[in-house]
């Protein structure tokens, strides 16, 4: 059994063991803060790369709806024309063209 003077048992706060203890938590600190800012960097990149998907799916949705007025203008005179000869008709295919864009939708 080890012999002890202070007022705890098996006092090792002193010692040759010490400065390895030092070294060993001065060595886990340098580790925890490489990991740390490895951590902050990959972050980064996911955001970088976040903003750039969302970017793209603006500029995508933007496209999209550039496309659907120029269908819209080109349908209408034909939809005019529908209606005029065949209005009951019409709105039958406007409300099963609402249904599945509302289908569409959901999902």
């Amino acid at each position: 059994m080890a012999h002890h003077n202070g007022s705890y048992p098996l006092d090792y706060s002193q010692g040759p063991d010490h400065a390895a203890a030092d070294n060993a938590a001065n060595q886990a600190k340098e580790r925890l803060r490489e990991m740390a800012d490895g951590a902050t960097e990959q972050l980064k990149r996911v955001a970088d790369n976040a903003d750039e998907i969302a970017g793209r799916a603006a500029d995508q949705a933007r496209i999209y709806g550039e496309k659907a007025q120029e269908l819209a203008k080109n349908f209408k005179p034909y939809v005019e024309k529908s209606m005029k000869e065949q209005p009951m008709a019409t709105l039958a295919v406007a409300a099963a063209i609402a249904f599945v864009l509302g289908a569409l939708w959901r999902k």
